[in-house]
């Protein structure tokens, strides 16, 4: 199993790195490791995070992997000044992984759904809010 670590992906201009740090690692089943991004925000509430839980299913067949990931819209309130949370995208990835599928295929499947996950069409459909038509 990985070891927590930080995770550096490009932000939406294509060149610009952003760093979610490794804050609580998984204590086990059903406690998921959580990273934020402490580069936004100057408050925990207003930062960017990522959760990623395990378990094993009902007859211990498969490995369930959850993966959460909220994002703050921030504005500053003209009356205080202060800055906020005013809205926040949040979505879940849930999977099966069984548990005696072989390493290959296993490992392809992983690469090939997180990079259809990161491609462009999935990308832009997040961006819109809509399916591809």
């Amino acid at each position: 199993m990985p070891a927590l670590a930080d995770i550096t992906v490009k932000m939406a201009d294509g060149t610009t790195n952003i760093t979610y740090t490794g804050i609580v690692p998984s204590a086990g089943d059903k406690t998921p490791a959580v990273w934020r991004s402490n580069s936004v925000g100057g408050s925990i509430g207003q930062r960017p995070e990522l959760r990623v839980q395990s378990s094993s299913n009902g007859d211990n067949s498969a490995r369930r992997m959850v993966v959460s990931y909220s994002y703050p819209s921030l504005f500053t309130d003209s009356s205080t000044g202060r800055v906020a949370v005013d809205k926040r995208l949040n979505w879940t990835l849930s999977a099966s992984i069984p548990v005696e599928m072989k390493d290959a295929d296993l490992a392809e499947a992983a690469e090939q759904g997180m990079n259809l996950l990161a491609s462009t069409l999935v990308t832009d459909s997040f961006k819109s809010g809509y399916s591809p038509t």
